[in-house]
């Protein structure tokens, strides 16, 4: 390098400009010259020398340290802080060749600088490095020695004396020469036969400055994270002396064992003799990876050498897997096993374990290859055994089951959908339920409730499939799972009917509750129609409120969290069913024994309350205050209960809230409102005697109708006498309906005896005497909405085509039409 320092000072100069960062964060301009690298006056240091291109000054004089001081920036900029001037400076070349130039000089003198303290270097105790200071004092003076290790064009011969030599090259090597360094272990083709065979060497002569010195060559080596160094590695001739030489740490004062628990302790257990060597070499080779990354050397490896490693045992995995699945006798032969009798209860058991194993190891393939691995495993009858695994008394089993199960669902749903609707008494789907109840321990009923969710999931269901592992479930467990909470919870204030169906009081666990708690939730944001069907037939939410009488308070949490999810799907049905039976009571009693602490019930309950005033939910706005206001006074602090006041009043104060309405689905309202224009028409279409007895049924709505569906005012003289399309709420007295002393007859019966007093003085209307028979029937088609949309919407569009004629005719600016009795036919016949 001495020779490289005299001819770079006859050299050409190269132009740059001088910075200096100040005490403001700018950088100032110290002027233009022409830059060297050249011995500094005076010493026997190289530096970076800049001569002023006008005056032919000084512009710079810095010595090049040995430490990691300096940084490239794009490709016309090195910047340093000098140590010396307690600065920042930075050259800015005018051209790139320039400065890649300057930057290599650099990076030479610090290589040259590093090597000349290898001397120094310990590796070890002290006292035990003296016999090798004479070695590396002649390694730090020889001239070829260092143009080799500068230009990095070869390594010398494994041996003791070449170790420092070596271990100074790999340990040292910036990033650059890293990739140089690898390919120059590489191209030795007996560099880890003579490495091993040193290691071999030194612990039998117990030399440890040698095996000292050899544990930080190969933790270097690992750190070069090359992967073809590690294939060379890993191979099964040197792992084990490799994995021997990292026994040997100097930071660690006792010597590991690792070889000796890999050789007696790690024990290769095959549910099935694997034939294919190539597999076996594959299965131990991943495992020594494994044990060396997670437990030799996990302070020691950076991050991408941990994904490397990651990588390798990923792709072994892999190469596993797709060697197993072709092999068609080995898939039969372990079903074989599986199903036969004379196989142990210890040999199934082992299979399980296998099968479990072997399909998680799939994720390693594509998709494409997941996708086929899990449908020949589906056609071998994998669900079957599962069946008989959810059914033992082995926790690890069952365990490993649902976890089958879990990664057939996320791959493929529909195979074990298709599964549950052909077995006979759909007994995998009962194990399942009864998983969620049963406390196996370490939380398995968590993946009961994952898997039934994913089961049942209407976001990845599609066709007959979902309607029909649906109705399964909710015909035949979802029931169940709501008796499970009701029998848990002491009966308190609840109907008789409760009472008697949790008269036994069971012990179930708190947090399985919860979970068929957060599972009824899903069931009514995923299947609102069915939830609300089932849930009125079983009470299912007063049993499920009966949670607000437990101790725990995540269970009160929970159930106003389910009764949260009920009041935000708005379904007006179960709306009038939570104010008929008081359902709010328990979460308002809950509440005010709460007091003023401030916890997840308190803020549940008041965001509970803000959403029924923000969304205007007017039946149980009325209903909250009228019923639970006095309990509610000593929170009337609270903005959201005096916020809920404020709504209440001004409900009262608006003549069309009077009578409280539901705002429920679009959808579901024009469906609804189909059904009432259909009904108006067959009413009026045959005589006087019907629209008095109409107009009579319907007066009370009347009166506080002042407005039609899109705003305009009705006007008498566009009602013709009749009484035409208009929007009206079917039940709008009995929407809101207070606890009392006394229980008042629903809704749906009071509209129901209207239905049938009309219908009866229909059929006595003499112009009605043909058309008895469609008369009858009419009552059906109100029971049975969905098989009657079509004939309803071809009934609207007459109705519409009518209408138009009539307003065209009249010159009237009405919304409704009178109904005539050719429209009304239509509707019947139609």
């Amino acid at each position: 390098m001495g020779a490289q320092g005299k001819t770079s000072n006859s050299s050409s100069s190269l132009r740059v400009k001088v910075y200096r960062l100040n005490d403001e964060g700018n950088w100032d301009d110290q002027g233009t010259g022409h830059v060297r690298i050249d011995y500094l006056e005076g010493t026997e240091d190289l530096g970076l020398i800049v001569v002023d291109e006008e005056e032919d000054d000084f512009l710079l004089k810095h010595s090049v340290s040995s430490n990691d001081i300096y940084t490239r920036q794009e490709d016309t900029i090195i910047s340093w802080k000098d140590p010396e001037a307690e600065a920042e400076l930075a050259l800015s070349f005018q051209e790139a060749p320039g400065c890649c130039y300057i930057w290599d000089q650099i990076c030479e003198i610090q290589r040259n600088l590093h090597f000349s303290s290898l001397g120094d270097l310990e590796v070890g105790p002290r006292p035990a490095m003296e016999d090798l200071e004479a070695t590396s004092s002649l390694l730090s003076n020889d001239e070829s020695l260092r143009t080799v290790n500068s230009e990095l064009r070869d390594l010398p011969s494994i041996s003791l004396s070449s170790l420092p030599l070596i271990l100074k090259t790999v340990m040292e090597c910036g990033i650059m020469d890293q990739m140089r360094v690898g390919e120059l272990i590489l191209k030795d083709q007996d560099f880890f036969s003579k490495l091993v065979d040193l290691f071999r060497m030194c612990e039998d002569l117990e030399n440890m400055d040698g095996l000292y010195m050899i544990f930080k060559l190969v933790k270097g080596i690992f750190l070069l994270n090359n992967p073809q160094i590690f294939d060379r590695i890993f191979v099964e001739e040197y792992i084990l002396d490799i994995i021997g030489s990292l026994e040997y740490d100097p930071e660690v004062p006792q010597v590991q064992q690792h070889r000796a628990f890999l050789k007696e302790h790690v024990v290769f257990k095959e549910a099935i003799p694997i034939k294919d060597s190539s597999v076996l070499s594959k299965i131990h080779q991943t495992y020594r990876i494994g044990y060396l990354k997670d437990v030799i050397l996990p302070r020691v490896l950076d991050d991408a050498v941990m994904a490397s490693l990651n990588t390798m045992i990923h792709a072994n995995n892999g190469v596993v897997i797709s060697l197993l699945k072709d092999d068609a006798s080995f898939i039969q032969e372990i079903f074989a096993r599986m199903r036969s009798t004379s196989t142990s209860v210890e040999s199934k058991r082992d299979l399980v374990l296998f099968l479990h194993e072997f399909c998680s190891l799939s994720k390693s393939l594509q998709q494409v290859q997941q996708l086929r691995l899990f449908r020949d495993l589906a056609a071998e009858g994998l669900f079957d055994i599962i069946t008989d695994v959810l059914q033992s008394q082995d926790k690890k089993l069952v365990s490993a089951g649902t976890e089958i199960l879990i990664l057939f669902l996320n791959q493929d749903p529909n195979l074990v959908r298709s599964y549950v609707i052909q077995q006979e008494g759909n007994s995998l789907l009962g194990l399942l339920v009864k998983g969620i109840v049963t406390d196996i321990g370490e939380d398995m009923h968590c993946q009961f409730l994952e898997v039934i969710r994913i089961l049942v999931d209407s976001y990845t269901t599609s066709g007959s499939q979902r309607d029909t592992i649906v109705e399964i479930f909710y015909e035949t467990h979802l029931p169940q799972l709501v008796d499970v909470i009701a029998s848990a919870c002491p009966p308190q204030n609840t109907s008789q009917s409760i009472a008697k169906s949790s008269a036994t009081i069971t012990l179930t666990k708190p947090e399985i509750l919860s979970n068929i708690c957060e599972l009824l939730c899903f069931c009514v944001i995923h299947h609102p129609y069915r939830t609300r069907c089932s849930f009125l037939v079983n009470n299912a939410i007063e049993k499920v409120l009966c949670l607000t009488h437990r101790r725990e308070k995540f269970l009160v949490v929970a159930a106003i969290r389910f009764m949260r999810t009920i009041v935000s799907y708005k379904d007006e049905h179960l709306l009038r069913h939570i104010v008929k039976n008081n359902l709010l009571k328990p979460i308002i009693e809950a509440f005010i024994e709460n007091g003023d602490r401030y916890n997840m019930l308190h803020s549940g309950v008041l965001e509970l309350l803000e959403y029924i005033r923000k969304e205007n939910v007017k039946v149980l706005v009325l209903y909250v205050v009228d019923s639970f206001w006095d309990q509610l006074l000593e929170f009337q602090h609270l903005g959201t209960v005096q916020a809920l006041k404020v709504k209440y009043e001004q409900l009262l104060e608006n003549p069309e809230n009077k009578n409280a309405t539901i705002t429920v689905d679009p959808r579901r309202k024009t469906e609804d409102r189909a059904l009432e224009k259909e009904e108006e028409d067959y009413f009026n279409e045959d005589s006087d005697e019907e629209d008095s007895v109409a107009h009579s049924s319907h007066v009370r709505n009347q009166n506080v109708r002042s407005k039609l569906p899109n705003g305009t005012k009705d006007h008498p003289s566009s009602r013709s006498g009749s009484v035409g399309l208009v929007d009206y709420d079917d039940d709008d007295d009995d929407d809101y309906n207070p606890p009392s002393k006394k229980s008042e007859a629903s809704a749906e019966d009071e509209d129901g005896v209207a239905f049938s007093r009309i219908k009866r003085k229909s059929t006595t209307s003499p112009d009605c005497k043909d058309e008895k028979p469609e008369l009858v029937k009419k009552p059906k088609m109100d029971l049975r909405v969905n098989d009657a949309k079509a004939a309803i919407f071809a009934a609207s569009s007459t109705c519409s085509d009518s209408n138009t004629d009539t307003r065209q005719s009249s010159g009237e600016d009405c919304p409704s039409a009178p109904v005539n009795n050719s429209s009304s036919a239509g509707v019947v016949n139609g």
